[in-house]
């Protein structure tokens, strides 16, 4: 995140995610009172969701909004600082988590903010293509870490182990959803369905797999249905219930 432009002695933090927070005016264009932040960045968030991460420059979202491309620096003073405004548009505040809500428990509590996390991912694929370059600092994303450091409350986890948590559940569901769009993706560009692939890719195997080099791949061949798409959220879920099934652990080893 480019770290120019912050106020002195304040947060550090660009201009713009600083107006972001409500703690600077944010800029006025004197002869062009139509260009603002938000159309700025809801113009590039638009190239994104068409052409994906890659097709988001600052020549191409001034062309959109029919400006120069030098007005948008009065308003944002890097690419990487657009993409946290993007980001932060794109993610939205948290949904409520109805177990919250109910005092239903932490894993109930944490599995409904990692799904709530999974749809939005699911719907601006782009976003995993923003490389990380610090911990979150933009109001949405800060409401995302509370909301979850929420649900693991009242666990006995010290405050490093809780952050640990969030991160290894945050992490798990980013690598979901860019793995599952990534193949979607690979999918439809050959214009077949999942099980077409999934039942060629069995068929592959069966030719490739010898059965002394590859025991085990060698018994999975065998199986009928092995390779066939189970349900859209199956893999998801199962995962996410094996490293909730390992925090359960270290929060039973504190109580």
């Amino acid at each position: 995140m480019a770290q120019g432009n912050g106020s002195p002695g304040g947060t550090g933090l660009p201009a713009s995610i600083e107006a972001a927070w409500g703690l600077r005016a944010r800029p006025v264009k004197g002869p062009r009172p139509g260009l603002t932040l938000e159309r700025i960045v809801d113009a590039a968030v638009a190239v994104a969701a068409s052409d994906g991460l890659a097709g988001v420059s600052m020549g191409r979202v001034a062309k959109d909004l029919g400006v120069s491309t030098m007005s948008l620096y009065r308003y944002v003073a890097a690419k990487d600082e657009l993409h946290v405004l993007m980001q932060e548009a794109a993610m939205g505040p948290p949904p409520p988590l109805p177990a919250l809500e109910r005092k239903a428990g932490w894993r109930e509590a944490l599995a409904q903010w990692a799904h709530a996390q999974r749809r939005v991912f699911h719907a601006n694929l782009w976003m995993l293509r923003i490389p990380l370059a610090g911990p979150p600092a933009s109001p949405n994303s800060v409401a995302w870490w509370e909301q979850g450091l929420q649900a693991l409350a009242g666990t006995g986890l010290d405050a490093g182990e809780e952050i640990s948590v969030i991160l290894l559940v945050s992490g798990f569901v980013r690598n979901e959803a860019l793995l599952t769009g990534d193949l979607d993706a690979a999918v439809a560009s050959r214009g077949v369905s999942a099980q077409e692939v999934m039942e060629g890719y069995a068929r592959t195997l069966n030719r490739l797999v010898d059965p002394v080099r590859h025991p085990a791949l060698s018994r999975l061949t065998g199986i009928e249905g092995m390779w066939a798409p189970g349900a859209p959220d199956h893999e998801f879920t199962f995962g996410l219930d094996r490293v909730l099934d390992g925090v359960d652990v270290l929060i039973r080893s504190r109580a």
